[in-house]
């Protein structure tokens, strides 16, 4: 410092003040902006130690949830913190993962716009052990891939809702960029640490990237655990399926009626094949599993939400509700999902949709019993195509 400078500091000791004073109220700004950990994050949280080497917290599942849902408001607020151009001392996305012992390894960018959508945290070993966590608790994936929602801010609105009109007109989001990272980043991980030791987990939109990519993982037989938070199921291509779904239908009563019931000769004096010649391909195909309740992701919904409750919606009517039983599938009643419902008084959009409800300390779930129709008819894939061709099964040909 020159002496100048000295000599103008001492000459003005309350600009040097006043210079202070607002360092002091940035500071306290940054620790009650209403994104950081402290202000709007879990309370009461049990903090990882030693004993979790005997009982794991990650074997409850209420704190598995509150885990994985912070981890995906860090992915929020990572992009938050680009667009703010906080520096790293002031970021506020590593406090929604550094107390629960993980560290961040990688952003997904969207290259259209620069903007992050995703992100992979995976197990800070050094961490846990400066708090004398010498191994990682049972439950504790080693690497969890999150994907944010829908984020209305000018830098990252126009991409986000160009996935939103995709997902709305086809029920799909196969032909988008972050499709494609996403799917390679999860196959990566999982081929690094074990499909048994990988989490995928994303809230609205990013629940519909982390739905469609455990999907296509699963039909390869590769089953990672997955929780989706207010997944979109609000879809135009829906209720044109359902039509298409319902003259299929009338045409296979149609077909069925017309087909003899047994080998019967036909006017030129050749046999049909009749439904008996079918009943060992049948068979075969029923005992087949199809992966079937080896991936059973975990849905997280609110009736009050109108973009995610029609998961709630029931194959079934006149059932009551029970805890105990699990979602089940279109196929010999193994489980295809775990549906968990927010039993609440009804709620605002705002708060129905909300990512906070799921770490929060009065959010009451129940878990229903019926089979959920969607989940059925987006699962039906991995009930259907998993063994290969017909001509493949009945020749006995390898999948």
């Amino acid at each position: 410092m020159e002496i100048s400078e000295i000599t103008t500091q001492l000459n003005n000791p309350k600009e040097e003040e006043e210079r202070e004073n607002v360092v002091v109220v940035q500071q306290k700004e940054e620790e009650a902006h209403p994104y950081a950990f402290h202000v709007s994050g879990p309370r009461n949280l049990v903090n990882l130690n030693w004993r979790d080497l005997i009982s794991s917290s990650w074997k409850d599942a209420n704190y598995k949830r509150t885990v994985i849902a912070c981890f995906i408001q860090a992915v929020y607020l990572l992009e938050l913190d680009r667009q703010e151009k906080r520096p790293p001392e002031n970021a506020l996305a590593p406090n929604w993962w550094i107390p629960f012992k993980y560290k961040l390894t990688k952003t997904l960018i969207d290259e259209r716009d620069g903007s992050i959508f995703g992100a992979i945290l995976e197990w800070d070993r050094s961490a846990a052990m400066s708090d004398l966590i010498l191994i990682r608790p049972s439950g504790a994936p080693k690497a969890v891939l999150a994907l944010r929602g829908t984020l209305l801010k000018s830098l990252t609105m126009r991409r986000d809702i160009e996935d939103d009109l995709r997902f709305l007109a086809w029920e799909s989001l196969k032909g988008s960029v972050r499709f494609k990272v996403a799917l390679e980043e999860l196959k990566s991980v999982s081929d690094a640490y074990g499909s048994s030791n990988v989490c995928v987990a994303g809230h609205s939109l990013g629940a519909g990237f982390a739905l469609q990519v455990g999907k296509s993982l699963a039909k390869e037989g590769i089953y990672v655990e997955t929780h989706l938070f207010n997944p979109p199921s609000v879809s135009l291509a829906m209720s044109l399926r359902n039509i298409g779904e319902k003259a299929e239908l009338a045409w296979k009563r149609l077909k069925k009626s017309m087909i003899p019931s047994s080998n019967e000769e036909t006017n030129d004096g050749n046999k049909s094949i009749g439904t008996k010649s079918w009943m060992p391909w049948l068979t075969s195909l029923k005992n087949h599993n199809f992966g079937v309740g080896k991936w059973v992701p975990n849905l997280y919904v609110n009736n009050s939400d109108y973009i995610c409750c029609s998961y709630n919606d029931s194959n079934r009517s006149g059932e009551k509700d029970d805890g105990d039983k699990e979602n089940v599938g279109p196929n010999n009643g193994h489980v295809a999902a775990k549906l968990f419902v927010v039993s609440k008084e009804k709620q605002k959009f705002h708060e129905a949709h909300g990512l906070e409800q799921w770490w929060s300390n009065d959010s009451q779930l129940q878990q229903t019993i019926h089979t959920s129709k969607l989940i059925s008819r987006q699962l039906k894939s991995l009930y259907t195509n998993g063994c290969g061709t017909s001509s493949q099964v009945m020749q006995g040909k390898p999948r």
